[in-house]
């Protein structure tokens, strides 16, 4: 078990999974980091970091590799580069990552969500998703998602760890994010 004391959970901040992974981490005493940018208006302000310009360039990535990949189109818009580069901070600043959110039938993640999810496979961090039409977890075994045996929930066993997903949080979302730190601290 991580101990609360060493453990930091990254994040950006934002409306939905990401301010209930940070509520979750104030509850249970938990440092917390939300990365953002000037002009973005995270709901969590608690360990906000303001990226800078040169910052937000070395998280940079190309737009039409994340639409390849992801199989879907991005807005080429100075702020959408922004947040998907803030991402890229959430992401490797992570030793494992938890998302909240909906797996698609290719195995993406729906939303600007599934960045953070593949960048995480491509950097082989273990990787967790609460599929909230599914109601549970699912691991990224390397080579598609696996249901966890028996349906046993994750644990979180790294002291830096990424939570992110949706804006849009349902019931099931929020109590899975409840229950993994309570299952973990």
């Amino acid at each position: 078990m991580v101990a609360r004391e060493d453990a930091i959970l990254f994040s950006g901040g934002a409306q939905g999974a990401e301010s209930a992974f940070g509520s979750a981490a104030e509850r249970h005493g938990i440092e917390e980091v939300n990365f953002s940018f000037a002009g973005h208006k995270p709901v969590r302000t608690r360990g906000l970091r303001i990226l800078n310009h040169e910052e937000l360039n070395a998280g940079d990535v190309s737009l039409s590799y994340v639409s390849r990949l992801m199989g879907r189109r991005y807005p080429d818009t100075p702020t959408f580069r922004k947040i998907l580069q803030s991402i890229w901070y959430q992401i490797n600043a992570g030793q494992e990552v938890y998302v909240v959110g909906a797996i698609e039938p290719d195995h993406t993640v729906r939303g600007g969500t599934g960045w953070g999810a593949e960048f995480a496979k491509l950097c082989n961090k273990p990787l967790f998703v609460f599929d909230q039409r599914q109601d549970g977890w699912f691991e990224w075994s390397g080579e598609g998602w696996q249901s966890r045996a028996g349906g046993a929930a994750p644990a979180i066993e790294h002291m830096h760890f990424t939570g992110t997903g949706t804006r849009f949080l349902e019931d099931n979302g929020r109590a899975a994010i409840d229950d993994l730190f309570a299952r973990s601290f």
